[in-house]
């Protein structure tokens, strides 16, 4: 099997795997990464957070979703203790985390800051 190509322009949260991962954060100057799993109800409230927040910072800021059951490897890597954990990086490096569901205006603040 091929390895998957990372696109270059979508509005949309990309999927995250161990296989893709470190290319990820290699391609993209600024990435936030949500670690979420299908069971847990706070990272379902996220989903349209980070969805919504893809398409307003398309071309700005990449968005990817790292299921910590299918990829436990990652979370283990990132010390994930709970989720959702958002982990934003720059330029290859962590910068900073947000651990919880937090409302949008929150999340979008501290992206700004940073970027």
């Amino acid at each position: 099997m091929g390895k998957i190509e990372l696109p270059d322009d979508f509005d949309y949260p990309l999927v995250l795997t161990e296989e893709n991962f470190q290319d990820a954060i290699e391609k993209y100057s600024f990435l936030v990464v949500d670690f979420w799993a299908s069971w847990c109800g706070p990272c379902k409230m996220m989903s349209p957070v980070i969805e919504s927040l893809a398409k307003k910072y398309k071309g700005e800021i990449v968005f990817g979703k790292v299921n910590v059951d299918e990829n436990p490897s990652l979370a283990e890597k990132f010390k994930i203790m709970s989720i959702p954990t958002l982990i934003i990086f720059k330029k290859g490096e962590k910068v900073d985390e947000i651990i919880g569901a937090r409302p949008q205006t929150l999340i979008e603040e501290k992206l700004l800051k940073i970027k």
